[in-house]
């Protein structure tokens, strides 16, 4: 099975460069997949570690529609797959109303129609072609890339939580990220997709921590980090709410408001951390994994939650998978 792992804000830049070497060394890690949301960018941070890798796919998870134009995107995957040698995967979401107005000071409105365009504008932009677009939210005049993209097919994934954007999706891109996604909804949604596209990637993103040594500290590792994207992601928590966590979410979100992040892991319940993580001993990883893939995913990217040193950690988690 392949596997991807997501290198963020709990590991610094050295740790990000020493653990993306260690990964491209193995044969089964597909990609390195960088998020962002107020610490490192992006791009430049998968550009270096485009340096000490040779062979792993390197994608952004994600990059907000509403912080950067088509355009600066498709600059920037176009330069990714240049130091790379056309490793780059562009991975787009909406983040949040609260990021993008109180950080962006941009409207968020609209956000599946806009990503939308977004995906036309960025396709067109990669042709390497002279580009000239007028839609609601864009209007593109005489836009060449300077420099001829290194090819025109650089993947597109599209991070969907709702009904409306799983389906833009399945149209438009190459493939969806999920994220915290109970396995049994996720089943269901998995099942929708094949039925619509064949060739179309799913990649699942996973909270993970493992420690043989201490598999109850990797599980409240996991746990804290739930909770926190529960307690500010008003997307994550709604729609977790309604698939069967409501109490477990009006309990974290409360909690942590009082008294932080350490309290409100504690409201985590052993259902809520099994339907959505991976965490514990080496072998009840292995065996949660094995479950959502056993969902239909055909690309689990592991979120890497040290539970010792991050190096240690992460080759701990190496092998494990």
């Amino acid at each position: 099975m392949r596997i991807g792992y997501s290198l963020g804000p709990l590991l610094s830049i050295s740790e990000v460069l020493a653990c993306a070497k260690m990964a491209d060394q193995k044969q089964n890690v597909d990609s390195i997949w960088m998020p962002e949301s107020w610490g490192r960018e992006s791009f430049s941070t998968l550009g270096a570690v485009s340096q000490v890798t040779s062979r792993v796919r390197l994608g952004t998870s994600i990059i907000s529609i509403f912080a950067r134009t088509p355009a600066t995107i498709a600059m920037a995957a176009s330069t990714l797959d240049m130091l790379s040698a056309n490793r780059a995967v562009i991975g787009l979401g909406t983040s949040t109303e609260a990021i993008v107005e109180n950080w962006h000071g941009v409207k968020f409105e609209k956000p599946a129609s806009r990503m939308r365009e977004y995906v036309q504008c960025i396709r067109l932009m990669l042709t390497g072609e002279k580009v000239n677009f007028d839609g609601q939210f864009f209007t593109i005049k005489n836009f060449k890339m300077l420099h001829n993209p290194a090819r025109k097919d650089t993947p597109i994934y599209v991070a969907a939580v709702n009904k409306n954007m799983v389906a833009l999706a399945t149209e438009l891109a190459d493939g969806a990220i999920f994220y915290l996604r109970p396995i049994d909804e996720l089943k269901n949604t998995v099942s929708d997709i094949k039925s619509r596209r064949k060739d179309f990637e799913i990649a699942l993103s996973l909270i993970c921590a493992v420690s043989n040594k201490e598999p109850q500290k990797a599980r409240e590792r996991a746990a804290k980090t739930l909770a926190f994207y529960i307690a500010v992601g008003k997307f994550y928590s709604n729609f977790l709410a309604e698939n069967g966590f409501k109490n477990e979410v009006e309990a974290i979100i409360s909690e942590y408001r009082k008294n932080g992040g350490d309290s409100a892991a504690r409201r985590v319940s052993d259902k809520m951390l099994g339907s959505l993580t991976v965490c514990g001993s080496a072998e009840d990883c292995v065996k949660s994994l094995d479950r959502f893939i056993a969902a239909g995913i055909t690309l689990p990217i592991l979120q890497v939650n040290p539970v010792s040193d991050a190096e240690g950690s992460f080759r701990e988690m190496l092998s494990t998978f």
